[in-house]
């Protein structure tokens, strides 16, 4: 299993603060607090509504795990959360220039990731876990990377990026949001999918014949990423997690969406 331990989060951490990127646009508009946002009195955040429970669609309102810690965070701030929903691949493409202050989106932090984005400290844990349908002959990880299985994933994903490393771009079947995925495995053309746990369960629970495999494939910790020319905001959203965390918001939130089991 893949593992992203503390002390290779803390050293990234710690390079994101350091590392700059020429040519990055800097947010334009100030605020009364001091801090720059695209919009002035506006956190403007981008993300992909389709990764349940992190963040999807209940009638026109965007909702989620990230959406709450991401209004909790903009409150601290005294801002107000505008969510834009738009591709996973184009979250830090537009981070990096500009138009979004904030990347919230069940996003992990990569060392490629940051050569174009800082991120903050992590507020989620996560599991990639692989979906296969019931009868499937894949019955754990190893099975799966030995064979010539092809592997649906969501483009610009860890999933992606974890499972192109381990079978190459020749297994690696990409898709805009994962219920692509899913419906490429439930009708033939891949034979599992790699996705993060908990929208793995929302899937399951949605298509009869998938199963998810008892073995994880990846763990890994979530967090936003911000324009590297803005380490002011990125210092006061850090600040605003650390008091969420401490009073137990982020953990009444992830609650909220994904009970403890027992």
């Amino acid at each position: 299993m893949k593992t992203l331990t503390s002390k290779i989060l803390s050293a990234v951490l710690t390079g994101a603060l350091a590392l700059g990127i020429a040519g990055c646009a800097q947010p334009a508009a100030s605020n009364d607090n001091g801090l720059k946002t695209v919009e002035a009195g506006k956190l403007t955040m981008a993300t992909n509504a389709f990764f349940p429970p992190y963040e999807y669609y209940e009638g026109e309102d965007i909702v989620g795990i990230d959406a709450e810690i991401a209004q909790a965070v903009a409150d601290k701030l005294g801002l107000e959360l505008v969510i834009e929903d738009t591709e996973f691949d184009s979250i830090i493409v537009g981070v990096q220039s500009g138009k979004y202050d904030i990347g919230c989106a069940g996003m992990t932090i990569t060392e490629e990731r940051l050569q174009s984005v800082n991120f903050t400290q992590p507020y989620a844990t996560g599991i990639q876990s692989v979906i296969v349908p019931e009868d499937s002959e894949i019955t754990d990880v190893d099975t799966l990377l030995a064979g010539d299985y092809i592997v649906g994933v969501q483009t610009g994903t860890t999933g992606d990026i974890y499972m192109t490393d381990d079978i190459g771009e020749a297994r690696v079947d990409r898709y805009q949001k994962g219920n692509d995925a899913i419906v490429a495995l439930t009708s033939g053309k891949v034979d599992a999918v790699v996705i993060d746990n908990e929208p793995a369960k929302a899937f399951v629970a949605a298509n009869e014949g998938l199963k998810i495999l008892d073995t994880a494939y990846a763990e890994e910790e979530y967090a936003m990423c911000l324009n590297k020319d803005n380490e002011e905001l990125l210092n006061a959203i850090n600040q605003a997690l650390d008091e969420l965390k401490k009073d137990g918001t982020i953990d009444a939130i992830v609650a909220k969406y994904i009970p403890a089991e027992g």
